[in-house]
């Protein structure tokens, strides 16, 4: 029972420890979406909803449907 005591009383520790910033000093908790990161803006990159909206948009202007005809049997 020791042990877990123990155990439970560091994990608790650690956890206060690691959120120190967020917990004492009020700090908002770091925004880890792509479309906000400025690094990744300047470089390219975007989530994955995003690029699947891209590319969904890409594929739709590449398929041209002109000459198609529908008959019915």
């Amino acid at each position: 029972m020791e042990v877990v005591l123990l155990a439970l009383g560091l994990v608790g520790i650690a956890v206060l420890l690691l959120g120190f910033n967020i917990f004492f000093r009020k700090k908002e908790f770091p925004d880890s979406h792509l479309s906000h990161n400025k690094e990744m803006v300047k470089r390219g990159i975007v989530c994955a909803k995003a690029m699947d909206r891209i590319e969904r948009k890409k594929l739709k202007a590449s398929l041209k449907f002109e000459g198609l005809q529908i008959t019915q049997k």
